[in-house]
C-alpha cells in the first residue's frame, strides 16, 4: 500500500468512529448506575451531638455506631438499602438464638421524605428516639434495620407505634454484610421507585432488647456511661438516644442534635432532624 493510500484509509477509520459519549451522559455524583443514591458521612462523628461516649462493654467496638455511608440501590421492584459504618459488623449476642437477623448491637431507622410538604409527614421520632424533624421535612417512610427478627419489631411498632404502622416498613430481609447493615423493601412500599427530590436521614443507635415501656428497642443514653449504657447525655428523657446522623452542607450533626433540658427532666429544646436529598 503507498503511504497516501495508507493516509487516506486512516482518515476514513477516524471519521467512522462512534463518537464519545459526553460527560453530561454519565450518572451525577453521589448516584450509582443501577438508579440509586449515595450519601457520605464523616467518620469520627459517633457522638451524637458531641459528647456521647461508647458503653463499656467490649462488645460495643469503637467506630461501630459511626455511619459512613447510606446507599440506596433500586433493582426492579425492590429496593436495597445499605447502611455502612467504620468498623465490621459483628454478632456477640448470637442473635441467631433469638430470631434475629445476623448482628446484635446495632440498629438503624431510615427515614424517608417523599414530597417536602409542610403537614404531610410525621415530625415526631419513633418511640424513645427523643428527636423531632423540621417543619417542612417530617417523614412519610421509615425503615427498620434492626437486630431482632421481624415478629418482635411488627410486636414493637402494634405496643408503641401503632398510630404510624402503614408508614413503617419492616424489611422483607435484613442481615450483616462486612461494615454494612442491608435492608430490602418492596419499591412500592416505599412509595415508588427513590427519586432524587427525596429526603432521606438515617438514625444509628443501639438495639436494646429489654426497652422501657415506651422505647421502641431504643438503647438509653445516660450522663455516665456504664457496661451497657451510653454516656454523656442526660438522665432524664430530654437528650436525644442517637449516635450518628447523616450530616450534609445545611445540616450539621452538632447543631441537629443539640438539646437543652428543663429541670424536670423533659426536653426544653428538643433535638430537630434535617432531610437530605441529591
Amino acid at each position: 500500500m503507498t503511504p497516501s493510500r495508507a493516509r487516506l484509509l486512516l482518515v476514513s477509520v477516524l471519521l467512522a468512529a462512534p463518537a464519545a459519549v459526553p460527560a453530561a451522559d454519565a450518572p451525577a455524583k453521589g448516584c450509582s448506575p443501577e438508579g440509586g443514591f449515595t450519601f457520605s458521612d464523616p467518620a469520627g462523628d459517633d457522638d451524637g451531638p458531641g459528647t456521647f461516649t461508647y458503653p463499656t462493654d467490649a462488645v460495643y467496638k469503637p467506630g461501630s455506631f459511626d455511619v459512613t455511608e447510606l446507599q440506596v440501590v433500586s433493582k426492579g421492584d425492590q429496593v436495597e438499602i445499605r447502611v455502612t459504618v467504620k468498623s465490621r459488623i459483628e454478632d456477640p449476642w448470637d442473635s441467631a438464638a433469638w430470631n434475629g437477623n445476623g448482628f446484635s448491637v446495632q440498629m438503624a431507622f431510615v427515614h424517608v421524605d417523599t414530597d417536602h410538604q409542610k403537614g404531610s409527614g410525621v415530625r415526631q421520632g419513633l418511640p424513645g428516639t427523643n428527636v423531632r424533624f423540621a417543619e417542612d421535612e417530617g417523614w412519610d417512610r421509615v425503615v427498620i434495620i434492626s437486630p431482632q427478627g421481624p415478629t418482635r419489631v411488627n410486636s414493637e411498632i402494634g405496643l408503641k407505634a401503632a398510630q404510624w404502622k402503614d408508614r413503617i416498613l419492616v424489611p422483607k430481609v435484613t442481615r450483616a454484610e462486612g461494615r454494612t447493615l442491608v435492608a430490602v423493601v418492596d419499591a412500592a412500599s416505599l412509595g415508588g421507585a427513590p427519586r432524587p427530590s427525596w429526603g432521606w436521614q438515617v438514625l444509628m443507635q443501639s438495639n436494646e432488647g429489654f426497652p422501657a415501656g415506651t422505647d421502641f428497642l431504643t438503647r438509653k443514653v445516660n450522663e455516665y456511661e456504664g457496661q451497657h449504657r451510653w454516656g454523656g447525655g442526660n438522665d432524664g428523657d430530654c437528650d436525644p438516644h442517637v449516635m450518628d446522623v447523616l450530616e450534609g452542607p445545611d445540616a450539621k450533626q452538632s447543631e441537629m442534635l443539640a438539646y437543652e433540658c428543663a429541670p424536670d427532666g423533659k426536653a426544653k429544646k428538643m433535638a430537630t432532624l434535617k432531610m437530605l436529598k441529591k
